[in-house]
């Protein structure tokens, strides 16, 4: 209730200003294709789980959450885009890596050698890494110990 003279009570009902800008965090989000990259995004985003298509290049996503927005850069797994990952990563805060807990011993060692690969480069080195092993619901998917 304002007791205030009604052009104080409206002002201080509708005048309070915008509400205090949350902090934003610059993310990179890597991985081979098929590893769950994108799905996770979606889901964090609220979006319908239909339709996901795999990033062929690459996608930008503003994740809110209550006290900061991270802004997303995800990045295409396949062969002939990682190479060009590096390109990508200037102005990161950290590292997410996707890794398919269910693919082949092949797949799982190029994920490896991506992810060292990930670990040595200089824009990336000294930044908090997310190995997230996705796809844990599968009959196939290693342990945390395994992969």
């Amino acid at each position: 209730v304002c007791f205030a003279p009604p052009w104080q009570c409206f002002r201080a009902l509708c005048c309070k200003g915008p509400p205090p800008p949350r902090p934003e965090y610059d993310l990179v989000c890597i991985g081979l294709s098929g590893s769950g990259k994108t799905s996770l995004l979606s889901q964090l985003c609220s979006e319908s789980p239909e339709n996901i298509v795999s990033t062929t290049g690459f996608s930008i996503k503003a994740v809110p959450f209550q006290n900061a927005i991270l802004n997303v850069k995800e990045l295409g797994g396949a062969d002939n885009i990682r190479k060009y990952w590096s390109r990508y990563y200037q102005g990161s805060q950290g590292v997410i890596f996707v890794l398919d807990s269910a693919s082949s011993e092949d797949d799982l060692e190029t994920a490896r050698n991506e992810l060292h690969s990930a670990l040595q480069h200089p824009q990336l080195c000294t930044l908090p890494f997310l190995i997230l092993a996705n796809h844990q619901d599968k009959p196939a998917a290693r342990s945390v110990q395994e992969v």
